[in-house]
């Protein structure tokens, strides 16, 4: 048999494949010592692994004065740009795990932290009695290396120390990205980057 004669995978058997191994047990399932908080991720809880694509800000700001980024909750993408448009970032995200825990609209970044501490929201407490109380800086803390903090209270941008949850409906409301994603935007940004969750 000649390579023109055997079958070929297309894209989405590829893509199909990749999905399925991401959602098996062994990806899904929580691993001793992880360091999130939030509700394990399920095989319910699917990675998008094809909506990235880059886009113009006209169609969502009026200018791009402090910078402005884009949160696009359905692709699981975050879009920034500077404020004289020299630069360009699209960083994989996650997102809240359901509707209810979703918020949609215009909004700030108020407050920048490198080294965040992290303690639950009232409606986590109730979600989850056993989350502890306050979780410091470093490698055990959900909120990972930085954290931009909102003008909605309670709402952030911040890193994660674990990775299965990018690019998945995996948080209790934030945005989260990969450590050294939120890094380089926290150096882009600026209190007064305008914000827009859609």
């Amino acid at each position: 048999m000649t390579d023109f004669d055997r079958p070929r995978m297309g894209r989405r058997a590829v893509l199909g494949g990749v999905a399925s191994i991401l959602a098996s047990p062994a990806f899904s399932q929580a691993t001793p010592g992880s360091t999130e908080f939030e509700t394990r991720i399920e095989q319910g809880a699917q990675r998008n692994i094809s909506s990235f694509r880059a886009l113009d800000w006209r169609p969502y700001f009026a200018d791009t004065k402090n910078g402005a980024i884009l949160v696009d909750i359905t692709s699981r993408v975050l879009h920034f740009w500077s404020a004289d448009r020299s630069v360009y970032r699209l960083y994989p995200t996650s997102v809240p795990m359901s509707e209810d825990l979703t918020r949609r609209g215009r909004t700030e970044i108020t407050r920048k932290v490198e080294g965040p501490s992290w303690s639950p929201t009232p409606a986590m407490r109730q979600r989850n009695p056993e989350w502890p109380d306050f979780v410091p800086p470093g490698p055990d803390n959900p909120l990972g290396t930085h954290a931009l903090h909102l003008s909605w209270q309670y709402y952030r941008i911040h890193g994660t120390h674990d990775t299965r949850k990018i690019g998945r409906r995996s948080s209790n409301g934030c945005v989260g990205l990969y450590n050294h994603h939120i890094g380089e935007l926290y150096t882009l940004t600026r209190i007064g980057t305008q914000v827009l969750l859609i």
